[in-house]
C-alpha cells in the first residue's frame, strides 16, 4: 500500500544530509515530494493539504536528533501525522468493535455493489469465532443480486459459523428481525448483517438500508469500501456517512493497490476510524487495523507486530517444542520434520505475505528473489515428501536412485528436483545439528541461499 510515497520519502532521507535542524528551505523539497506522492496515491486533496500544513508546522525548528539525518527527523514527523491520519489520534479503543449492546451485538455491514462486502462479511464472522470467541450468526438482506444469499451461506459454511436463511422474495426489514429474533433465541453472541450495494448511489438504496438500521439497532455500522476506488470512494464515503451514522471502516483489496489512497481519504471524509484492512482472498485475511503500525509499513519500517502474530497463529508451538526437545537430547531431524518446518511457513501466509511486514532494508535487500517461484518449490517439496514411504521419511538416507525415481513419477517432478530437494533438507539437517551445539549465529548464516528463488 502506498508503495510510491516509501520510495519517494526513502530517495528524500538520502538527500537530506548534513544539516542540523529542520528548516522552511530544506523541508520544502521533501514536503514537495510528500505531497506529489499522496496526490498519485489517489488521496483526496482536501487531505492532502491538511496533512502537509500539519508536517510542516511540526517540523520546522525541530532539532535533528543524535545520529539522526535531517531526512530521517522528518520521517519521524511525517510518520506520526500519517498514523494521526489513518486514525491514531482517536485512540485505540476507536479502532475496536463494540460489544456494548445486549447479546447479540448487531453489525450491518454497507457499500457498493462489487466491494467485497459478501466474503468480508464471512473474514469478519471467522475473525471474531476465532480470535475474539464469539458465536456468531449471519444473514444476507441482499435480495437483489443473484446468488448473494447462496454466496454468504458458502462463505459461513466454509469459516465454520452458522447461518440464517431468507429468500429474494423477502424484504430486507423483514429479513433482518426474523434472524435477530433467531439469534436471540438460540444465544448468539453475534449477528452480522450483509446488505445490498448497487453499482451506483441511489435515494432508493439508502432508505431501504436506513430502514433495515432503523429496525435492528446495529451497535455496529461498517461502511466496506474498496481500496481500488481512489477519488470515487470519497463521494462513495460521503453518501454513506450521511445515510447511516457509521461507526467504521473495512478497506478491502488493500493487496491488490499499490495507491491505497483510499484509506486515508475515507478516514480522512468521514471521521470514522478504519477498523479492519483485507489483506488476501483468502478468508483468514482480514486483519484489524492499528493506524501506527500501518503508517511504519507504509514508510518502510516494517510491521514487525504483525510477523510475529502470523508466526503465533501459524506456528504449531507444541510441535515446536517437540522438535526442540528432539534435537536437545539427539534426535534426528527427518523428513516427516521437514515437512512440518515448510508446512509451518506456509502456514505463516508465504514468504510474499512476511516480506511485506519487514523494514524496507529487508525487503530491498531480497528484492531480487522470485517470491512466487520460492513458494511453488515450497509446494513442490511436500509433494514430493507425501510421495515417500513412512520408512523413506525417518530414513532419507535409503533414497538411492530406483526410489528418486519412484518418488518423482508419484509427485509428477523430474528426478533432479527430488536431488534438489534432498540436499535442502541435508542442509536443514546439518543446521539443526548446529543448533543443538549453540551455533544459531552459523546457522543463519547457513540460511543464505537455502530456499529455492532467495538466492
Amino acid at each position: 500500500m502506498l508503495d510510491n510515497l516509501t520510495q519517494r520519502l526513502a530517495k528524500v532521507v538520502k538527500t537530506m544530509r548534513g544539516e542540523a535542524r529542520l528548516t522552511e528551505a530544506n523541508t520544502a523539497e521533501m514536503l514537495r515530494e510528500v505531497r506529489m506522492a499522496l496526490l498519485e496515491a489517489d488521496v483526496a486533496l482536501p487531505a492532502v493539504r491538511e496533512f502537509i500544513a500539519k508536517v510542516k508546522e511540526k517540523a520546522l525548528g525541530e532539532e535533528v536528533v543524535g545520529s539522526l539525518s535531517p531526512g530521517q527527523a522528518l520521517v519521524g514527523v511525517v510518520q506520526k501525522e500519517l498514523a494521526a491520519l489513518m486514525g491514531a489520534d482517536l485512540g485505540p479503543e476507536a479502532t475496536q468493535l463494540s460489544f456494548a449492546q445486549q447479546p447479540p451485538a448487531i453489525i450491518l455491514m454497507a457499500g457498493l455493489q462489487g466491494v467485497g462486502k459478501t466474503t468480508t462479511t464471512g473474514k469478519l464472522a471467522k475473525y471474531l469465532k476465532e480470535q475474539k470467541k464469539k458465536k456468531v450468526l449471519t444473514v444476507s438482506a441482499d435480495v437483489y443480486r443473484p446468488a448473494a444469499i447462496a454466496q454468504l451461506e458458502a462463505v459461513s459454511k466454509q469459516v465454520g459459523v452458522d447461518f440464517f436463511p431468507s429468500t429474494a422474495s423477502d424484504k430486507p426489514v423483514d429479513i433482518a428481525r426474523a434472524a435477530l429474533d433467531w439469534a436471540k433465541k438460540h444465544y448468539h453472541d453475534v449477528l452480522i448483517i450483509d446488505t445490498a450495494g448497487r453499482l451506483g448511489i441511489d435515494e432508493a438504496m439508502m432508505q431501504e438500508i436506513a430502514a433495515v438500521h432503523g429496525a435492528v439497532n446495529p451497535v455496529e455500522t461498517l461502511f466496506v469500501v474498496d481500496a481500488m476506488l481512489g477519488q470515487d470512494a470519497i463521494n462513495t464515503a460521503k453518501a454513506f456517512n450521511d445515510a447511516l451514522p457509521l461507526t467504521g471502516i473495512v478497506l478491502t483489496k488493500l493487496d491488490g493497490d499499490s495507491r491505497g489512497g483510499a484509506a486515508l481519504s475515507v478516514r480522512h471524509v468521514t471521521g470514522k476510524p478504519i477498523k479492519f484492512a483485507g489483506v488476501s482472498e483468502k478468508l483468514d485475511g482480514l486483519e484489524a487495523f492499528d493506524p501506527t503500525r500501518m503508517a511504519n509499513r507504509v514508510l518502510g519500517m516494517g510491521d514487525i507486530l504483525a510477523l510475529v502474530e502470523e508466526a503465533r497463529k501459524g506456528v504449531d508451538a507444541e510441535a515446536a517444542a517437540e522438535l526442540a526437545n528432539k534435537i536437545k537430547v539427539g534426535g534426528r531431524f527427518d523428513m516427516n520434520d521437514f515437512k512440518s518446518q515448510l508446512t509451518q511457513m506456509k502456514k505463516m501466509g508465504g514468504m510474499a505475505g512476511l516480506m511485506d511486514k519487514l523494514p524496507a532494508q529487508f525487503q530491498q535487500a531480497a528484492a531480487g528473489a522470485n517470491m512466487g517461484q520460492a513458494e511453488k518449490s515450497v509446494q513442490r517439496m511436500v509433494g514430493i515428501i507425501d510421495s515417500m514411504t513412512p520408512l523413506e521419511r525417518a530414513k532419507p538416507e535409503l533414497i538411492k536412485a530406483n526410489r528418486k525415481r519412484r518418488i518423482a513419477a508419484g509427485a509428477g517432478v523430474q528426478v533432479q528436483e527430488v536431488n534438489r530437494m534432498l540436499n535442502q533438507y541435508d542442509q536443514m539437517q546439518s543446521m539443526m545439528k548446529k543448533l543443538k551445539g549453540g551455533g544459531l549465529m552459523k546457522m543463519m548464516r547457513g540460511m543464505k541461499g537455502m530456499m529455492p528463488g532467495m538466492r
